[in-house]
């Protein structure tokens, strides 16, 4: 009956988790610890920001529970060394994730602690399936979407676990860090206030996002999930971040939608769309370079420009082009951008402005609350053309054409874009007060001309591609 500790990352959460389920049935008494190392404290300002919120909320839960977080920075082995030492703790459990970094590091506790004679255990539970429970008929990975997609449906998901009734816990209590001391929330500034009037925090606000998703939008969302000015899409990406719902449960509950009405293009579509989160990590586990270098090696050598002034005008939302512009102010004001602005912008980026993928990636890293390295990665690959599954390098997205098609009304544009109003609104106007203030941004200065003639950057993005090929 030697204490477990449960070190919780990006499973915030009671319902749905594995390891916490496992851990309950032992009937041990049970210490959960999240540790501050340096795939925390070197985050970006908005994820890092996220993960301190998510942790707020966790930690009243865990609290309520009679289990409080127990809160720890530096190296991960080390800390868990010293909790073991001072608990007599006899295993130490966690949920895995599949990045490099993340893998190499929990190889390395799990041998350390291993070799000191304690229980060292890894579960699933951060995506549908494991990237290693489906394969081609030649026995390899996956490298295309559709095939991905129909292997893990034949295979179907398991069902989720219950959260447990109850947690057993130990007599005494291990010393806890104050969350409030990490700051993690520094580097967003005054951009915090602004981000955290949308963000939906914790697990019972991740579960109502479901409730409401599921009760109307689902039925429309595979032809309206591409309109950004509207409550088209379930905007789950922020908690399955930091894992405060399960992408079980939210396929199980999809899936009872789908047996209901065989026809329901909408709840399949949904599911698909949480299946590519799980092929990107599928990806990420099996090409773990696809975070850092073209997935593709003959786009190594492509002529993408390094980061230069032009991308300075796209990071700070002043290209000109107002879907692209709405995309990036969306992301300042709410910590999120639509998926469909989110191809907008990076296309514009990586084609228009030649820009590398890698200059755009590192910003959402930055800005992003729902920054997953795995989705980040796919996504910026997959429009850049480096990626896999990519579009043609050819299929270059046109903004004022999307914007014609996928914003006939302006009203996303004009939601978040105040030069294009005479009486802009509140999410437009905050903008302004988001952004750094060096940048010295003057919501009555005029709308910027366009950095680039349309047709002449899809041109030059072509004429690159002609010679690359021809090399």
């Amino acid at each position: 009956m030697q204490p477990l500790i449960l070190w919780f990352r990006r499973d915030l959460r009671l319902d749905d988790n594995p390891m916490l389920a496992a851990a309950a049935e032992t009937g041990r008494p049970l210490i959960p610890v999240f540790i501050a190392d340096d795939s925390v404290t070197g985050l970006g300002a908005a994820p890092r920001w996220r993960l301190g919120e998510g942790l707020r909320v966790f930690g009243k839960t865990l609290g309520d529970k009679g289990a409080p977080l127990i809160l720890r920075k530096g190296a991960a082995l080390q800390a868990l060394r010293d909790l073991v030492s001072e608990t007599g703790a006899g295993g130490v459990w966690w949920g895995r994730l599949y990045d490099a970094p993340a893998r190499a590091r929990d190889t390395e506790v799990k041998q350390a602690l291993r070799s000191d004679g304690i229980e060292a255990r890894s579960f699933a539970g951060h995506t549908l399936i494991e990237p290693w429970q489906v394969e081609t008929g030649e026995g390899g990975h996956y490298k295309v979407y559709s095939p991905f997609w129909r292997a893990l449906s034949a295979r179907g998901v398991d069902e989720p676990c219950k959260a447990p009734g109850k947690l057993s816990v130990p007599d005494t209590w291990p010393a806890s860090d104050d969350l409030d001391d990490w700051q993690l929330g520094a580097a967003m500034n005054r951009g915090a206030g602004i981000v955290a009037r949308h963000a939906r925090i914790g697990a019972a606000a991740a579960e109502r996002r479901l409730d409401a998703f599921l009760d109307g939008p689902v039925d429309d969302y595979r032809k309206a999930r591409d309109l950004p000015a509207g409550e088209t899409t379930s905007r789950l990406s922020e908690n399955l971040a930091c894992g405060e719902i399960g992408p079980r449960r939210i396929w199980w509950r999809t899936q009872r939608i789908l047996e209901q009405d065989k026809g329901h293009g909408g709840a399949e579509h949904f599911l698909k769309e949480l299946a590519w989160r799980d092929f990107a990590h599928h990806l990420i586990f099996h090409t773990p370079e696809i975070a850092t270098k073209n997935w593709r090696a003959e786009w190594d050598g492509f002529p993408w420009r390094d980061d230069n002034d032009d991308a300075e005008r796209w990071r700070r939302g002043l290209t000109g082009e107002p879907f692209v512009d709405a995309g990036m102010r969306e992301m300042y004001v709410t910590g999120t951008m639509h998926n469909r602005a989110r191809m907008i912008s990076a296309s514009y980026l990586t084609k228009h402005l030649m820009t590398h993928w890698r200059v755009g990636l590192k910003w959402f890293e930055e800005c992003l609350i729902d920054w997953d390295p795995a989705s980040n990665a796919m996504g910026w690959q997959w429009v850049a053309g480096s990626g896999p599954d990519a579009a043609p390098y050819f299929r270059i997205f046109n903004p004022a054409t999307q914007a014609e098609r996928f914003d006939p009304d302006a009203g996303y544009r004009h939601r978040f874009i105040a030069e294009l109003t005479d009486d802009p609104g509140a999410d437009a106007r905050a903008f302004f007060d988001a952004v750094p203030r060096a940048w010295n941004l003057d919501p009555g200065a005029a709308y910027p001309d366009p950095l680039v003639d349309l047709a002449a950057g899809r041109r030059r993005a072509l004429d690159a591609y002609e010679r690359h090929r021809a090399n």
